[in-house]
């Protein structure tokens, strides 16, 4: 019996691609680094019955046009908003993500983040490069303190949860907003539920965890920025486009918030001339978040697992749709 076809849109590790390769034929793109081209994707999935898929790769009607036999999409992340899930539905194509794998390294990421936007640690490397550290003053690059600081988050599942138990060792106020108060969170960190604004006015650090929905898109914009105080740091280890970046921009020139630390951006990659780098008082990192080597080998195998699961008539652990 001939094996389904299934079609990888990166090179991705070694123990996910056996899995795959045990169940399926496959195809691969295999430019490392680089994203297939859509008019090559669209000419080689005619006969594909499972696509392996990453955020870069946009999942929508046009595509199930070209992919008549396709049976199953399993995204390489927690997030899908890459993804057109109602097309997919109506198509009876089966979505999957891999939720889970990565809540304590994104976690540690966003952790890293408040940390560098609250002792300006980029800011500090970049001057000593530059040759501005001439001497030590008691004014000279200070920054906030963490601990004992009120910490706000915005999005409290699995990595808002994460980060908040981080919180509670700083011995840090935690304040979160959410779809809905979460008990256990609260159980667990003594985290206080409350509005945005006032989460906004009253947090020294904000991040923000929300995934993107048409609800959060631009949920942060110039009104979210004033009600931040001067000093506050805002952290996005979420989706770039739950951000207003132009109104991020001019809000960070005029001081309020003091400082931001970015992993995700509207467009992405960011271009090394975007306005947002030039200012001294950012952080920014490229969409890190999940990428240590065996957080990104669970992800890959749990991924390879959903997909394979469903061209071979198994249980399916992570379905979407």
């Amino acid at each position: 019996m001939s094996k389904p076809k299934g079609y990888l849109t990166r090179r991705i590790p070694q123990a996910a691609y056996d899995i795959i390769a045990d169940a399926c034929d496959i195809t691969l793109w295999d430019v490392e680094e680089q994203p297939v081209p859509r008019t090559t994707l669209l000419q080689q999935v005619g006969d594909v019955a499972g696509i392996f898929s990453l955020l870069t790769d946009r999942i929508d009607q046009e595509l199930l046009d070209a992919a008549p036999a396709l049976r199953v999409v399993a995204n390489m992340a927690v997030g899908y908003d890459n993804v057109d899930v109602a097309a997919l539905t109506a198509r009876n194509v089966l979505l999957t993500n891999t939720p889970g794998v990565l809540t304590e390294t994104t976690a540690d990421l966003a952790w890293a983040l408040v940390m560098a936007g609250a002792r300006r640690i980029v800011e500090g490397h970049n001057l000593i490069k530059a040759g501005g550290w001439k001497t030590w003053s008691p004014m000279f690059m200070v920054g906030q303190d963490v601990s004992g600081a009120t910490l706000g988050i915005v999005g409290a599942g699995r990595i808002g949860s994460a980060v908040a138990r981080r919180a509670k060792a700083f011995d840090m106020r935690i304040l979160y907003h959410n779809r809905r108060p979460a008990a256990e969170l609260e159980a667990a960190t003594g985290a206080s539920y409350c509005g945005l604004d006032e989460l906004l006015r009253e947090a020294d650090f904000v991040v923000v965890l929300v995934p993107l929905t048409a609800e959060t898109r631009g949920m942060f914009g110039a009104r979210e920025f004033a009600l931040m105080k001067p000093s506050t740091t805002f952290v996005n280890v979420a989706r770039g486009p739950i951000v207003d970046e132009a109104a991020l921009y001019e809000a960070l020139r005029r001081g309020r918030p003091g400082s931001a630390a970015l992993d995700v951006f509207e467009h992405e990659p960011i271009g090394a001339d975007h306005p947002l780098l030039m200012l001294p008082n950012v952080t920014a990192v490229p969409h890190v978040g999940s990428a240590t080597v065996a957080t990104r080998t669970r992800m890959a195998t749990v991924a390879a697992t959903n997909l394979v699961a469903a061209l071979t008539g198994q249980t399916v652990p992570n379905p979407v749709n």
